[in-house]
């Protein structure tokens, strides 16, 4: 039942459409089920997470580090990746994350990711595409405001 939770949730997560079933199925078996009440802590600003967390049910509250609650905002979506970067970079997160609600997780280790990517090519470079793609998405969010920023400069 709980391996069954864990392979449908990454199911559920875009980003591990990058593996195959085979490869899902052995991070959900790597992986661990967190369960999580209101206010918990998933991990704070600073924090070098161990890995990422795929949001199984809840509400999960994420606020950057030094911002004050206007810049609050909350994530929903069942299969939602929380610090997707994690899987394969151990640095601080400017980011704390907690629980707004009873919350369920897959926490998915970056030992385990790795693994899998060292062990398969073929992932390898589907995981660089991927992470390619959504770097690309981000910095295309923030074009508006750098223009603006630069605008000010002049």
């Amino acid at each position: 039942m709980i391996r069954d939770d864990a392979a449908e949730a990454l199911a559920r997560a875009e980003f591990f459409d990058i593996c195959d079933d085979e490869q899902r199925r052995m991070l959900a078996f790597a992986g661990d089920i967190r369960q999580f009440t209101p206010d918990a802590v998933v991990y704070k600003a600073g924090d070098v997470p161990r890995g990422a967390h795929v949001l199984i049910e809840g509400v999960l509250k994420a606020q950057p580090a030094g911002a004050g609650d206007s810049e609050l905002y909350t994530i929903s979506e069942q299969g939602s990746l929380v610090s997707a970067m994690a899987l394969i970079l151990a640095k601080p997160r400017a980011i704390t994350i907690t629980s707004a609600t009873e919350s369920k997780t897959l926490f998915v280790p970056r030992h385990a990711f790795m693994k899998l990517v060292q062990q398969s090519p073929e992932l390898a470079q589907r995981a660089v595409a991927r992470i390619e793609q959504d770097i690309s998405t981000y910095l295309g969010a923030l074009e508006p405001l750098r223009r603006k920023m630069k605008g000010r400069e002049s």
